[in-house]
């Protein structure tokens, strides 16, 4: 499906109330998909966010309200992860969300049920939200031009892009183990770094921690080892999308990075917003790949969609906040950072599963695709503090007096993501968000 269709039609109205909330993430229209517990010992169940609601899955199904391809795909969302789920592929994916929406909306038999809200909904406020999936292996990847361009020019003035860029989908394989949920605390990492002024590294707190704005992208449907994933086939192989912060020691990576690349600079935190927006949510914001400037070359056969293609680009818009510890308690409200958008990057979420899979690396349910820090055209749109301080030589000042570089212990950064255009219900992300902890030891960096 590449076209909006019943579930997408803005006049639809649920008999949650709070889903008919013009603010809210999570109208009718979204139906993202996550998983919820209700306190430590839970091991987790699968949930779709309404409004303020959660609706249990398990409840729903054991309810006897699926039927036909929904019903097989609630039964396989019996367990604490989404990886089952994710494993049957778009038919029982769309099934299952078109029966929850007929459910859902205002009118329907389920509406008139007495007691069923009590027995298939929890309020959100009272559960905890853990990682979506059993994540196996996680990729990330640089396909910003706008980041790699900024960053590059900081270390390269004369030459930002290595040549290879607008050829080749660049990449590295993270750390999945490291991958937390929003509002997991983000301790502050050692690692060996080379000051400017030392004759010999040194081990320490990083002083140069950073966030970068970025989405996440679920596999659904593994691939065979040896098989690449044609690129007219490649969207099939995803489920949704989250927001992700790939938080990052600039010091260390610095030090690092050559001739291998990131390594602990990257690995000590991940964090991912736990709600999962499907591509099926996210057909009114598709958009065309973003356009490539005169004189770039066009992509390689095996990277370019076939004619007719469904736009490759999504319309994801990704606000960055901070808020430091000072801030909090003299209640002023957090700061915004940047504001970039995902209809930017060089390449698409198609280009990224093709490329990955070009040499025959399979992808198994569950696997996590980053897209890399998302930045714009402008300023106000670059998605990490490495290039919005320059390096730290720019501070950004607060309404406290306080000056950043790079984050402080105490300090929470917040991503926000959201899709919304004309003729379109406005859908979000909702929270992507973790505060810094103290180093080990209690050394601050500075």
């Amino acid at each position: 499906m590449s076209t909006p269709d019943a579930t997408h039609d803005p006049a639809l109205r649920s008999w949650v109330a709070s889903a008919n909330d013009a603010a809210t993430d999570f109208p009718i229209q979204n139906l993202p998909f996550g998983v919820f517990a209700h306190d430590a010992n839970d091991a987790g169940r699968i949930g779709v966010a309404i409004g303020d609601r959660v609706v249990s899955l398990r409840a729903l199904h054991a309810e006897g309200w699926l039927s036909g391809d929904g019903e097989v795909a609630g039964r396989h969302c019996a367990g604490s992860d989404l990886n089952g789920l994710l494993a049957l592929g778009p038919r029982y994916w769309r099934a299952l969300r078109t029966q929850l929406s007929e459910l859902l909306r205002d009118g329907s038999t389920a509406a008139r049920t007495p007691g069923l809200a009590d027995r298939i909904m929890v309020n959100a406020a009272e559960v905890s939200m853990r990682l979506p999936a059993a994540i196996g292996d996680y990729t990330d990847f640089y396909a910003s031009i706008q980041h790699a361009t900024n960053v590059g020019a900081m270390f390269r003035p004369d030459n930002p892009l290595l040549p290879n860029y607008k050829w080749v989908p660049i990449g590295y394989h993270g750390r999945a183990s490291s991958i937390v949920p929003s509002g997991t605390a983000v301790r502050r990492p050692s690692g060996q770094t080379k000051p400017a002024d030392a004759a010999t590294p040194v081990v320490g707190p990083t002083k140069a921690l950073d966030y970068e704005a970025e989405i996440g992208l679920f596999v659904g449907p593994g691939s065979a080892l040896g098989d690449p994933v044609a690129i007219g086939d490649a969207e099939s192989h995803l489920f949704g999308v989250c927001l992700l912060n790939d938080w990052s020691a600039r010091d260390v990576q610095t030090w690092e990075y050559q001739p291998l690349g990131p390594f602990l600079s990257k690995s000590f935190a991940t964090t991912i917003s736990p709600w999962v927006v499907t591509l099926d949510a996210l057909i009114p914001f598709r958009v065309p790949p973003s356009d490539r400037p005169p004189g770039d070359p066009r992509p390689l056969p095996y990277l370019t969609p076939p004619p007719g293609a469904a736009a490759g680009g999504i319309d994801l818009s990704i606000e960055v906040t901070l808020r430091s510890a000072l801030m909090r308690d003299r209640g002023n409200p957090a700061v915004r950072l940047s504001r970039s958008n995902a209809r930017d990057l060089y390449w698409t979420p198609a280009q990224l599963v093709t490329h990955h899979t070009s040499n025959g690396c399979n992808l198994r349910p569950g696997d996590l695709l980053a897209s890399g820090t998302i930045s714009g055209p402008t300023r106000d749109a670059v998605g990490s503090l490495l290039e919005l301080t320059r390096r730290g030589a720019e501070p950004l000042a607060l309404p406290t007096g306080e000056t950043r570089g790079f984050l402080e212990d105490g300090d929470e950064v917040v991503m926000r993501g959201t899709c919304e255009r004309q003729g379109a219900m406005r859908i979000g992300f909702g929270e992507c968000a973790g505060r810094i902890a103290p180093a080990h030891g209690g050394g601050t960096g500075r």
